[in-house]
């Protein structure tokens, strides 16, 4: 089962960097049209790109501290993740240095929980009941969003190397999907629960990345508040990591 899963590992990898390779070639061939049509061209397609992988924070009132009110969120920093990436890019590349595009892609938002409780379900506020004698080795709370970015490409010219610095800045909205606990004890061994559970149905938000070649840095904030839960009002979440797929 080990062996299966790192060939799987190991596949999906390779395949992921085939794929970044193939829209560099692609995008190198376009920049060459661009250079001979200078009014630019249309771009974009199904695509695999943008794959960010971070961590996440939660910003309470403008504090990385919680809040009384929010102390039951209380999470592992470096355990708490966020995981995204864009199918769809439209856009629109003006010249070889500037880029406007719209994308689609998904996007999870993952808090490593380390209290023992469980978040409720169909509840009007976000709410958790303490478990009494369970003591979770996995206690996951993640949302689940569809995201709409409106990027501002800016890159330099190719260096001798054939790449390029690259800056891009988004705003986008996101549409919730749904929301997920995961956990895991000995006492009731793996389970899984699905629900809104008041996450911000629609969620506003912008990013920033700094790359070099098809491999960056992003980091994402999101103005609006994490949850559509009066309690939780000003609490909102943000996320740093690396970014692959600039092109």
């Amino acid at each position: 089962m080990k062996c299966n899963c790192l060939t799987a590992l190991l596949t999906g990898v390779l395949a992921i960097v085939v794929s970044f390779n193939a829209v560099a070639q692609q995008d190198s061939v376009k920049a060459s049209e661009a250079n001979a049509n200078p009014k630019g061209y249309l771009v974009g397609g199904i695509t695999f790109t943008r794959f960010d992988i971070g961590f996440t924070r939660l910003v309470d009132n403008g504090s990385f501290t919680l809040s009384p009110t929010n102390d039951f969120l209380e999470y592992k920093e470096f355990k708490s993740s966020t995981v995204s990436f864009d199918v769809l890019d439209y856009g629109y590349r003006f010249n070889s240095n500037f880029k406007i595009y719209l994308a689609a892609g998904l996007d999870w938002t993952m808090l490593r929980l380390k209290k023992n409780i469980t978040m409720k379900r169909n509840t009007d506020v976000l709410d958790y009941d303490p478990e009494s004698g369970i003591e979770f080795s996995k206690n996951r709370f993640s949302s689940f969003y569809v995201h709409v970015p409106l990027g501002f490409q800016f890159r330099t010219n190719e260096n001798a190397n054939g790449k390029r610095f690259y800056f891009v800045v988004s705003p986008e909205v996101s549409f919730l999907i749904n929301g997920k606990v995961k956990q895991k004890s000995e006492e009731n061994g793996k389970q899984k629960f699905r629900d809104d559970y008041n996450f911000e149905p629609v969620r506003l938000g912008g990013s920033v990345r700094l790359g070099y070649g098809w491999i960056g840095l992003f980091s994402k904030y999101y103005f609006n508040d994490m949850f559509d839960s009066a309690p939780q009002a000003g609490l909102k979440n943000m996320s740093f990591g690396v970014s692959f797929g600039l092109n």
